[in-house]
């Protein structure tokens, strides 16, 4: 049964660009790990400061594999020391997926 892991990041207005860019310079960090099968990031559009990284895994042990390996090197990028953090906070929420469906093919 698949996992879906949303990290739930706080971030003030001034840092949504950074934000975003740090994503897109780690496009691939995660794609080839055991057990990836989707991300999203998703920018707020109104009524809060909350970005949803949204992430799909085989299994909760692939998860926690990205996350004690791979992970750590895809937030550690290089020249990154004394580099602020962009969120000011962050939750992370974890869910099976019970139902899932997509477009009918046509």
């Amino acid at each position: 049964m698949s996992v879906v892991k949303i990290n739930v990041l706080t971030v003030p207005a001034e840092q949504r660009e950074v934000l975003e860019q740090r994503f897109a310079s780690r496009a691939g960090a995660v794609e080839n790990s055991d057990g990836f099968e989707w991300f999203e990031l998703l920018r707020p559009v109104e009524g809060t400061d909350q970005y949803l990284v949204y992430t799909r895994w085989a299994s909760e042990e692939a998860f926690q594999a990205w996350m004690s390996g791979p992970m750590q090197a895809a937030h550690r990028p290089a020249g990154a020391a004394g580099r602020r953090p962009a969120a000011a906070g962050s939750t992370l929420w974890s869910f099976e997926v019970v139902q899932s469906t997509g477009p009918k093919a046509g």
